[in-house]
């Protein structure tokens, strides 16, 4: 279908109801437009700030039907909503990104087959559909981490296995649903790009970010990445890549591994990312801006730097004994910037908030940050 710019006040529609779908309404409502937030969950975050919260499921027909006939573009938040979904609604709207984006973003095994089949690097796995699929012992492979291909993130649906006993197990754990497994490692350390790619094919590059994690789930984001020069424009270089050979219209994180030197692309989310919300305080426009910006058809926004920042995640496991974290020892840090995302109860593990630490000098920001972190009791 043709598209047009589209300008508030315009009713906009978000699929999925957690912190990015938030940020994306907050970025929405601050230029005039308004939002849809489709969520099952009658507690979700952007949900609560949404002008309409559709509680329905992702599939529900009654829920697309009245975001088709009131919204007149629909992005998402999330990779997991069904493809279906989307070229249902594509149908009669505009939708980014892409059912074909999404549903290759979604698998492990489409998406590790299409990033190798673009000529992009990835550590050596194995696409496993039975148990006859698992190497035997002695395999170069091992060891490695088993992942399943569908529904895991944050470390979910992931397990280390050294030999194929091990692989086996993990592999039934999984109830055998198709796998990738996955060589590991040794890493030097990781890193990620977030880019926005509009309808033109206009690309807009955010600066590589450096990664920690624990636990599986992303830890700290140190931006710009303490990487060499050479690391940090050849993963801007092939995240833009990925982006043009999947024809990708939103907004696209890319995760790489550095080992030995050599820049290993991991795995790609079609949507804001983690690790990119360090531009919401850092950059002159956030992630979530430039994905409404993409949706509606208004120029790409200047994605420029304009202070070192340090990110670090904020999880449930900080409300120890049923008490609120130290939260009086980081406001009294000026150069610290809070963000909670108004969940509605803490979990070990849950994503509660984040913290961005900003200023002129990379190693004072990163020693504030640390500091920040410790005060409040993260680690």
């Amino acid at each position: 279908m043709s598209f047009q710019t589209i300008l508030p006040p315009a009713m906009l529609g978000m699929l999925g109801g957690g912190q990015l779908g938030r940020f994306f309404v907050i970025a929405a409502h601050e230029m005039g437009y308004r939002v849809t937030v489709l969520d099952p969950d009658k507690n979700s975050p952007a949900g609560k700030i949404a002008d309409v919260h559709l509680c329905a499921t992702y599939d529900d027909a009654i829920a697309l039907e009245k975001m088709a006939n009131t919204c007149q573009a629909i992005t998402t938040e999330f990779e997991n909503v069904p493809a279906s979904t989307l070229e249902i609604l594509a149908k009669t709207c505009t939708v980014h990104p892409s059912a074909e984006a999404v549903s290759i973003a979604q698998h492990r095994v489409m998406e590790k087959q299409f990033i190798s089949h673009a000529g992009i690097p990835v550590a050596p796995f194995v696409v496993v559909n039975g148990a006859n699929d698992l190497p035997k012992d002695g395999d170069a492979i091992y060891p490695s981490i088993l992942k399943v291909a569908r529904f895991g993130y944050d470390g979910k649906g992931q397990a280390r296995v050294s030999n194929n006993v091990e692989a086996l197990a993990a592999f039934e754990n999984f109830k055998s649903e198709q796998c990738v497994l996955e060589k590991m490692l040794d890493l030097d350390y990781e890193v990620s790009v977030v880019l926005a790619r509009d309808a033109q094919g206009n690309v807009a590059v955010y600066p590589t970010a450096e990664n920690s994690h624990l636990n599986g789930i992303l830890d700290v984001s140190i931006v710009p990445a303490r990487a060499p020069k050479l690391i940090q424009e050849q993963a801007r270089t092939l995240a833009q890549k990925i982006a043009e050979k999947l024809n990708y219209i939103g907004v696209l994180a890319v995760e790489f591994f550095v080992s030995n030197g050599e820049l290993l692309a991991n795995e790609m989310a079609p949507r804001p990312h983690n690790s990119g919300h360090y531009t919401i305080d850092a950059n002159v426009t956030n992630q979530f801006e430039q994905q409404l910006r993409v949706l509606v058809g208004l120029p790409l926004g200047d994605v420029r730097l304009h202070s070192q920042a340090v990110m670090v995640n904020i999880l449930g496991d900080v409300w120890k004994d049923g008490k609120e974290p130290a939260w009086d020892k980081i406001f009294a840090r000026p150069e610290l910037k809070l963000h909670l995302y108004g969940k509605h109860e803490p979990r070990a593990g849950r994503k509660m908030g984040h913290f961005t630490v900003i200023g002129a000098d990379q190693e004072t920001v990163v020693v504030n940050a640390i500091k920040a972190r410790a005060e409040l009791g993260i680690g």
